[in-house]
C-alpha cells in the first residue's frame, strides 16, 4: 500500500512553550499551594485522606506527586504501578521543561475555568489535565527515540481518559482541555502555547496523506466543543472555531468561523479568546 507524501507546512515559525512564560511559573509556589490546599481537603473529607496523603502530602514535590498520580491511574497488569511509578518520575524529573509546561496548564485551568478553585483539582480529579500531563511524558520518550514505550502510553491514556493525543504531536503550554472527553489530536498537529480546547475536537488529517497532515493552531485560538479541523490548514492567532463547525480550509487571525463547512461569521475578535472563554458569536449567537 502506498501513501501520497502531504508537505504543506506554514513559512511562520512556530511558538512552543515561550521563554517568558516558563520564566513566569514558580514551581515551587505552585506546589506549595498544593500541598496545602491537599492539607485542608484531608482534614474536611475523611474519605479522601488516603489518596491524599499518598498523591500529595507524603511527596517532596510536583514531579514526585504528579508521577503517583499518573502512576494510580495508568497502572495495567502490562505495567503495574511498582514499574510505572518511577519511570514517569525519571522523565519528569529529568526534564525542567516538563514540569514547567505541566505547572502552566494547571495555571491555566485555574485562570480560565470558574468551576476549579485551585491547581490540586487537575492534579486529583481532570483527566484533561492529566491527559495532557501522560502526553507531555510519552512526547519525551518519542522524542528520545523510545517510539514503541510512547505509543503505549498513548493508548493507556486514550482508554483511561477517553483523550487519544499522538505522541509526535508538537504542543504548546498553558493548555486547557476542558471536559475533554473525545479529544483527538494527530501525529503532525501543532498546537501553540495559550490554547483551549473542549471536548470532542478533532485535530485531523484528510485521505491517506503521509508527512504534514494535520492542523496548526497558534496562540489564543479557542476551540469550541465539537469541533473538527482536518487537514494540515492552519488557524491564525486568536482566531475561534464554533461548537460543531468542519473547518477545511485556514481561518485568518483574530476570525471567528462557525458551521460545516466553516466559514466566517461576527465581527473580528478581539483579544485572546483562549483566555477569555468567550464562547459568543456574535451578539444574540453562542457556540
Amino acid at each position: 500500500m502506498e501513501h501520497k507524501k502531504e508537505n504543506n507546512t506554514s513559512a511562520k515559525p512556530v511558538n512552543l512553550c515561550n521563554g517568558s512564560m516558563l520564566r513566569s511559573v514558580d514551581l515551587e509556589h505552585i506546589w506549595s499551594a498544593i500541598r496545602d490546599a491537599a492539607v485542608v481537603m484531608s482534614e474536611s473529607e475523611p474519605h479522601l485522606k488516603r489518596m491524599l496523603d499518598d498523591v500529595v502530602i507524603s511527596r517532596d514535590n510536583l514531579a514526585e506527586s504528579l508521577a503517583v498520580r499518573l502512576a494510580r491511574r495508568m497502572s495495567r497488569e502490562d505495567m503495574q504501578r511498582s514499574e510505572l511509578e518511577p519511570l514517569l518520575e525519571d522523565v519528569l524529573k529529568s526534564n525542567d521543561q516538563i514540569l514547567l509546561a505541566v505547572a502552566g496548564d494547571m495555571r491555566a485551568i485555574v485562570d480560565r475555568d470558574p468551576a476549579c478553585s485551585s491547581a490540586l483539582e487537575p492534579l486529583l480529579f481532570y483527566k484533561g489535565f492529566l491527559a495532557i500531563s501522560a502526553y507531555r511524558v510519552a512526547h519525551s520518550l518519542w522524542v528520545d527515540g523510545r517510539q514503541a514505550l510512547a505509543l503505549y502510553f498513548q493508548s493507556i491514556v486514550s482508554e483511561t481518559f477517553a483523550v487519544d493525543i499522538h505522541p509526535a504531536a508538537q504542543i504548546g503550554c498553558g493548555i486547557l482541555l476542558d471536559h475533554a472527553t473525545s479529544v483527538v489530536i494527530g501525529e503532525t498537529s501543532i498546537v501553540e502555547d495559550n490554547v483551549s480546547i473542549l471536548h470532542e475536537v478533532t485535530l485531523g488529517g484528510t485521505g491517506k496523506m503521509t508527512g504534514d497532515r494535520h492542523p496548526i493552531v497558534r496562540s489564543g485560538v479557542l476551540i469550541g466543543a465539537g469541533a473538527k479541523i482536518l487537514g494540515r490548514v492552519e488557524i491564525g492567532e486568536c482566531a475561534k472555531i464554533g461548537a460543531g463547525s468542519v473547518v477545511l480550509e485556514n481561518v485568518s487571525p483574530h476570525k471567528t468561523v462557525a458551521g460545516v463547512p466553516a466559514v466566517p461569521i461576527g465581527k473580528r475578535t478581539e483579544g485572546s479568546p483562549a483566555l477569555d472563554m468567550n464562547q459568543q458569536l456574535h451578539e444574540g449567537n453562542a457556540i
